[in-house]
């Protein structure tokens, strides 16, 4: 059984967070578009942390779910990184591309989820969920 695209959004954004992304928001585009029902977009410090981050994704998606994104975008001389499960989309962007391409006021009507991400060592794990 496959996750359904709020559960498939939650273990992304719970992924990114373990690689210490910023920032992170998701997005909910199913009102807005018919190619994904979620973005979630994030910052890293520098492109090193932003192909980690965009790394791990890939890994832990393929081995705990059996998921490869369909279009793998690694455009690491813009600072942004896109992986696209369908049902979610990730941006994996710098800092500087985050402000530069600047996907949230693009899309400023979709609705956030809200995301519970707890401060590592603050309960012993880390928590994300999505509502």
């Amino acid at each position: 059984m496959g996750l359904n695209s709020e559960e498939l959004t939650t273990a992304i954004v719970e992924v990114a967070d373990s690689k210490l992304a910023g920032d992170i928001v998701a997005l909910d585009m199913r009102e807005l578009v018919t190619y994904t029902d979620y973005l979630v977009i994030c910052s890293a410090r520098n492109e090193r942390q932003a192909e980690a981050i965009a790394d791990e994704v890939h890994v832990r998606m393929k081995r705990d779910h059996s998921l490869l994104p369909a279009n793998p975008d690694r455009a690491d001389d813009v600072g942004w990184h896109v992986l696209d499960y369908l049902d979610c989309v990730l941006h994996v962007f710098t800092e500087d591309a985050r402000r530069k391409y600047d996907l949230e006021d693009l899309w400023h009507e979709a609705p956030r989820l809200e995301l519970e991400i707890t401060p590592p060592g603050e309960s012993g794990q880390e928590s994300v969920s999505a509502a």
